[in-house]
């Protein structure tokens, strides 16, 4: 068996380094993540490179997605933490102040607007959600809050305002500079944070180009809005990430569980990748093992379809980023086994090629084929036959765009290899035959579905039934 649901890994502080990131992939690592929230462009250049050499090494190419920070709010700098006491006073002020001093219990918060957008009675939500507030009252230069659950404030904590609009743009100007970065270093995929709308997603298009629409968008639902949004975001993004960091703080937690299937069908039932982030093994981050609860939420991940789980401050910041990764694939492999959900029975069939996919995928079920060869360009009909999730049958693409090839590695149970277009479409099938049986291990005996709109003149669809070649 093949592990079909692909694991994504954020580079950071603790795997930014060539031994650790091979190791990774050795490991399982099939993503990699950089999170522009707290990478600089010299750090991310660093990554970049090192994937780069890698990839000069491997059967399967490593694709990038860049993370960018969003319209996101953070309290401000403080010289020293500042400890905050169940039942206390504090002013929360969107005003720029400078340096705080912890003397001082005035919050200042990065949002010029903050104090208009929240009423009284309003919960404010700081470092994740570990401390809480409640608006008092409105003051001349700020919101007067009494803290309900304390805590020890840093600098630059997160800010969630939970059930409020905020009124920041979809794209900061960090974020048009990180995606210039993306541009120029030929990023596969780009993780658009709090992403509000479908508009959102557009104004990212529109950044990215005629030139580099081969880049494509993650949305991150985290917020109400985006939950309310989903299927439109859908419709314009090439997938979704549940992003339960922020989604379990800005909603009532109760609902994730709840929440995340209901994004996960959606992504899937629209035709969508799907990504499943934050919590899944955090307690590893210190410890050698992770909780049983975590196994099991990751086993739910794969009983629900995704197409990738992303590994955050487990691998970036965490003791033991190898472990990890090593970790969570035999928990990967191991769920595999069991039957899952079936969100893709409810894709669409009015549309003609996505059936001509579902045709392949319960073709090669049926004869307990080897595999499913897509031969592809621009990549559509290799996410068409991954939107039908074929059980235990690999899919193998092949395309000879190396943009191409390097994004469909995010796809769920795909293998992508590079080969020639032969004007002879017979002899482009003949030299995919031969790439399976010198790469993937295939032999003369294996029944293969070969599913392709590109191998006829006039881009005909056509499925076929053929042998391996011998290795």
């Amino acid at each position: 068996m093949r592990r079909r649901t692909k694991i994504i890994c954020t580079v950071g502080p603790s795997s930014n380094e060539w031994e650790t990131i091979r190791s990774m992939h050795e490991a399982g690592m099939d993503v990699v993540r950089i999170n522009m929230s707290h990478s600089s462009h010299d750090e991310a250049a660093k990554t970049v490179a090192l994937i780069r050499k890698l990839n000069r090494t491997l059967r399967h190419t490593i694709p990038i997605l860049l993370d960018t920070k969003g319209p996101e709010i953070r309290t401000g700098e403080r010289i020293e933490p500042v400890n905050l006491v169940p039942g206390a006073e504090v002013l929360l002020s969107g005003k720029p102040r400078g340096e705080e001093r912890p003397e001082q219990m005035t919050i200042n918060v990065g949002y010029p607007e903050f104090a208009k957008s929240v009423q009284i009675g309003d919960t404010i939500r700081l470092d994740n959600g570990l401390i809480n507030l409640e608006v008092m009252k409105q003051a001349d230069d700020g919101l007067v809050c009494r803290v309900t659950d304390g805590g020890e404030l840093g600098s630059r904590r997160h800010v969630n305002l939970p059930g409020v609009h905020v009124n920041l743009p979809a794209i900061s100007l960090q974020d048009r500079e990180d995606i210039e970065f993306a541009k120029e270093n030929e990023i596969s995929f780009i993780a658009q944070s709090f992403v509000r709308s479908a508009d959102d997603v557009l104004a990212l298009q529109e950044l990215l180009g005629s030139s580099h629409q081969w880049v494509k968008i993650i949305a991150k639902i985290e917020n109400h809005e985006g939950v309310q949004e989903a299927e439109s975001i859908s419709k314009v993004a090439y997938g979704l990430m549940v992003a339960r960091g922020d989604l379990g703080i800005e909603m009532d937690i109760a609902r994730l569980p709840r929440l995340q299937r209901q994004l996960v069908d959606t992504a899937l039932r629209m035709g969508r990748r799907c990504v499943m982030a934050t919590h899944l093994l955090e307690s590893m981050v210190e410890n050698p093992i992770p909780t049983r609860a975590e196994a099991i939420d990751v086993a739910n991940a794969v009983y629900e379809g995704v197409d990738a789980v992303l590994l955050s401050s487990e691998t970036s910041i965490g003791r033991r980023p190898v472990e990890v990764v090593e970790q969570l694939r035999r928990i990967l492999e191991e769920s595999e086994r069991a039957p899952g959900l079936n969100f893709s029975q409810s894709l669409p069939t009015s549309d003609t090629k996505q059936n001509l996919a579902r045709s392949a995928v319960e073709l090669a079920e049926r004869c307990a084929a080897s595999g499913i060869i897509v031969v592809t360009r621009s990549g559509l009909m290799a996410d068409l036959v991954t939107n039908c999730a074929p059980k235990d049958v690999p899919i193998f693409a092949f395309s000879n765009l190396g943009h191409t090839l390097c994004r469909l590695m995010l796809n769920r149970g795909v293998y992508a290899h590079r080969t020639s277009f032969n004007p002879n479409p017979e002899l482009t099938i003949q030299s995919a035959l031969e790439v399976l049986g010198e790469r993937e291990g295939l032999v003369e005996s294996d029944l293969l579905v070969v599913v392709s709109d590109v191998l006829s003149e006039g881009a005909v669809d056509s499925i076929q039934l053929r042998r391996a070649q011998p290795s």
